[in-house]
């Protein structure tokens, strides 16, 4: 599963510099309050699962026959309780042979209780059929932050009234919400065969879990298509997808790997989906564990309720990931690339074995995580690996409240709390230490025997230590003890000194968080005249001095040279040695943390502006951006400085990411000799990010000009293009253009809409115009009341008291009773 967006974007409260994130207990009290969540008690074990289904749309309603075979485990048993929510039970049925038996049961709306008539011995399996009707959109279902609903079964467009969107039906069934689709024991400790039958208005394609076994053709217009797993499965990994999609088929090893997509975007399937056989290889040569199912399918679907999600043999992605040639241009391997990374290698880590509980959902997502920079290392490099892993844990670094929790955690309120920053983000660091510390090899060959002893099975932290004890030959409970049953991470300062006397540099680290000092294995590098020398060191203690041997004083000291460890770092080198750091130390982080340096010192300090703006040049792309972003153009020394440097790295730069930053970095310096180069992009660059940067730098030189090209590329505009023409409208459009802005909101999806608040926002605080008024705070107070408990109201109520404020007495009330509204709801 991959999260969702909604918490990762910046309108929903600025995130702290790390220097600032406080430090927090490294177990808080609230956790022992919090009920203990032991693994589900395994009374029946699935066994195969087969269901026939049909669907009512006008009623989104699904029709369902299920035969469910399951077996005792360790005791002889005469009932049954399965997991069912929300359906209406028509009939409970013993099937043996040519032999039923009507059952008794009692239902409750959520789980359904059923007496077998008989006491069934372990191991001994047993048939029960089961006729049914699946009601998802009656649940009252709760969904989190990774899964923004929880019903299981969801009917897109299926009267077919919403204009340009698709009539379509899928499943969403992480964590357990399988059981609002079909009668089942939903846990994850749960493995079952499948077989599902679907009947659908022949015009449709079907995708279901394994292999497309029979397709047949009805009287009434219906074709079904029957679909079978061979190997066992957790039931949260079911799914069907119906709709018009179309089927590029690609091979791997003789195996099918299919994409499906809505025609207009099949063209693009292969520029979108065409590194999976690659990946399929290279996952399966580095885990010593080739691919192990019989297919692989990723399918894209419309408002979707998260990221992507890694069913058995075939992912459902969200429509971010559906793209056409132009939107690929500036599609961000973070936000497309890694996610289909992330969902293949779930295939392995939670679909093949999948975490016992919840409690141990780091066994799925940590390695599914850890798995987007992996990809990215072998694909594109070392350093774009790296750029990867280390955004993600600044994401969890800036997050307080999450260093407070464990990564295996068995104490929570909700099973939907597991799915957060520790879960994926810290735990996927987690394992790039892990691996830095026992070295490729070792690593690689711990989790081949993980993945190969609990095949079909399931795992959880302890197994993954097992493992890796047995191919490494060591004792490994000090990590995870810390690590995975612990909580927090060390915060640091590091201070160093030099000995001429005894020709001996020392480095002090002392570790600040409360609770236990970490154990940390940790790499420096000394460098003297100019040549590196490795120590290794481990630290147990909360202050600790280590001493090196250095002919003269060092150049640079270089702590965790290899960049892994998982901390937070006051690091008191000199900044001329920062300097060095960017010039001679070999790793992306090396150059990253030199120009946070930089950007942090005054803007009159000229060292720093040179390290800045040598830093537009790098060769790595994300640091090229982040020393634009250090410049302080607010300065007129540095804007003197840089215009010229800002120039010339746009008329060189490839990447359409970077080229929108510079255009946009340039508009902030509005002079208007850039004139002709924002006209010159917006006409000439097939990218929309950077068509719409060159458009908000028009509009800084030239305001009434940007409008009327605004107008002129409203009928082409996507993405970043779209968000820039409102943006221009919200600052120099009058209300003959609000329209625009208001049905581009209403189209785009809950990560379009948060990027377009502050256009709206802008729009409704400039013109005086009630209907403008009315419209844009009744999205505002919509969008902050269904995300409200994801963090969104606070932000949201900022920007309407701003609002409020400016305008007169007799249109505060609008304003003021959409707050209320916001702070009344729960």
């Amino acid at each position: 599963m991959t999260k969702a967006f909604l918490l990762s974007l910046g309108l929903l409260g600025a995130a702290p510099a790390l220097a600032q994130t406080p430090a927090t207990s490294a177990r808080p009290d609230s956790a022992a309050a919090l009920p203990y969540r032991e693994t589900a008690r395994k009374i029946n074990a699935l066994v195969h699962t087969r269901l026939d289904v049909r669907f009512d749309y006008t009623k989104r309603q699904l029709l369902g026959k299920a035969w469910l075979t399951l077996q005792p485990v360790a005791y002889a048993t005469d009932s049954l309780r399965l997991d069912a929510k929300g359906m209406d039970i028509k009939s409970v049925t013993l099937v043996d042979g040519s032999n039923t038996q009507t059952l008794k049961y009692q239902y409750n709306q959520e789980q359904l209780n059923i007496r077998l008539g008989r006491l069934v011995a372990p191991s001994t399996p047993y048939t029960v059929y089961i006729e049914y009707v699946a009601k998802p959109d009656e649940l009252k279902a709760k969904g989190s932050a990774a899964i923004t609903d929880a019903k299981g079964l969801y009917f897109i467009n299926p009267d077919s009234t919403e204009k340009g969107k698709p009539r379509q039906i899928w499943t969403q069934g992480e964590t357990e919400a399988s059981s609002a689709w079909f009668p089942t024991i939903d846990k994850p400790n749960q493995k079952t065969t499948s077989e599902i039958s679907m009947t659908v208005p022949a015009r449709y394609v079907t995708l279901s879990n394994g292999r497309l076994d029979t397709q047949q053709n009805n009287p009434d217009g219906t074709r079904t298509d029957t679909w079978k797993m061979e190997q066992p499965h957790a039931p949260y990994l079911f799914m069907m997808a119906v709709g018009d999609f179309r089927i590029t088929k690609d091979t791997w090893r003789g195996k099918e790997v299919s994409y499906y997509l809505e025609p207009k975007y099949a063209p693009f399937a292969k520029q979108i989906f065409g590194h999976t056989p690659e990946m399929l290889e290279f996952f399966s040569k580095r885990l010593g564990v080739e691919f192990p199912w019989n297919k692989y399918a990723q399918v894209v679907v419309r408002d979707y309720v998260s990221g992507a999600m890694e069913n058995t043999t075939a992912t459902i992605h969200g429509e971010f990931v559906q793209k056409d040639a132009r939107e690929l241009l500036d599609a961000e391997y973070d936000n497309g690339e890694s996610v289909i990374a992330h969902e293949l290698f779930h295939q392995w880590f939670g679909d093949l074995v999948t975490a016992e509980s919840w409690s141990n959902l780091t066994v799925n997502e940590s390695f599914a995580d850890f798995s987007e920079a992996l990809w990215a290392e072998h694909k594109y490099g070392q350093e774009t690996g790296d750029a990867h892993a280390y955004q993600n844990m600044r994401n969890y670094l800036r997050s307080p409240k999450d260093a407070q929790k464990q990564l295996v955690r068995f104490h929570y309120a909700d099973k939907e709390d597991m799915f957060d920053l520790v879960s994926y983000q810290k735990g996927g660091q987690i394992l790039t230490m892990l691996r830095n510390y026992l070295t490729d090899d070792v690593f690689f060959a711990g989790l081949t025997k993980y993945l190969t002893d609990n095949k079909f099975g399931t795992g959880e932290a302890h197994q993954l230590r097992l493992a890796l004890e047995a191919v490494s030959g060591q004792d490994l409970n000090w990590f995870f003890n810390q690590w995975y049953f612990g909580a927090g991470h060390p915060v640091v300062t590091i201070d160093y000194s030099y000995d001429a006397a005894r020709k001996e540099q020392t480095v002090t680290i002392r570790q600040t968080q409360p609770g236990p000092a970490f154990q940390l294995p940790l790499a420096v590098d000394v460098y003297v005249n100019g040549k590196p020398q490795r120590h290794q060191a481990m630290l147990r203690q909360a202050t600790e001095t280590l001493r090196f041997p250095a002919a003269s004083r060092p150049q640079l000291v270089n702590v965790d040279a290899d960049k892994v460890a998982l901390w937070q770092k006051t690091d008191n080198k000199p900044f001329e040695e920062f300097v060095y750091q960017y010039q001679h130390a070999p790793r992306y982080i090396d150059r990253r943390e030199a120009l946070a340096a930089a950007a942090q010192r005054p803007a009159t300090d000229a060292k720093a502006r040179q390290l800045l703006l040598a830093g537009l040049s790098d060769k790595n792309s994300t640091l090229r951006q982040v020393a634009l972003a250090g410049l302080k153009l607010d300065d007129k020394a540095v804007q003197k400085a840089a215009a010229p440097v800002l120039r010339r790295q746009l008329a060189q730069e490839k990447n359409p990411s970077n080229q929108a930053a510079l255009l946009g970095a340039l508009a902030q310096l509005k002079d208007k000799k850039d004139e002709k180069t924002f006209s010159r992009l917006l006409q000439s660059s097939q990218s929309y990010t950077v068509q719409g940067a060159a458009l908000q730098g028009l509009a800084a030189v030239q305001p009434q000009q940007a409008v009327a090209q605004a107008q002129r590329l409203q009928p082409e505009a996507r993405g970043q293009l779209t968000s820039a023409v409102a943006s221009v409208y919200a600052e120099h459009g009058d209300a003959s253009t609000w329209a625009y802005v208001r049905d581009q909101y209403d189209a785009a999806g809950p990560q379009g809409k948060f990027q377009m608040l502050e256009s709206m926002l802008g729009f409704m605080v400039r013109l005086n115009d009630p209907t403008v008024l009315r419209e844009g705070v009744e999205r505002m107070q919509q969008i902050a009341v269904k995300y409200k408990q994801y963090g969104v109201a606070e932000p949201i109520l900022g920007m309407l008291d701003k609002l409020r404020q400016s305008k007169p007495a007799d249109q505060q009330p609008v304003v003021e009773q959409a707050m209320k509204t916001i702070m009344d709801t729960k």
